[in-house]
């Protein structure tokens, strides 16, 4: 929670963020101040929001973000591979594929 307080410390940055994430700028005070808990399910975008710079771990630490990662790496790898057609197909097998 730390890094969160001293990203939002810039003037400007609780509402840019609130923007980027798609929130009310009172919910992030309310989180900052503990009044309500910090969904894990917004942790990402927080993350991706401030460039990594807080990170998901630091704001609910009580989430097992590890087994998470990896499984969204299993995933994305997964998706990926699945994503190009087998090699050495004609295009009108591609297009077929695809």
């Amino acid at each position: 929670m730390k890094s969160l307080i001293e990203h939002l410390s810039v003037p400007g940055a609780r509402s840019k963020l609130a923007r980027e994430i798609g929130v009310n700028p009172q919910l992030i005070s309310q989180w900052i101040h503990k009044v309500r808990p910090i969904p894990a399910a917004r942790c990402p975008d927080i993350e991706a929001a401030t460039g990594g710079k807080v990170r998901c771990e630091d704001l609910r630490p009580d989430v097992a973000w590890h087994v998470l990662r990896q499984q969204a790496a299993t995933a994305a790898a997964s998706a990926s591979s699945c994503a190009e057609p087998p090699a050495g197909l004609s295009n009108a097998q591609e297009a077929a594929h695809a």
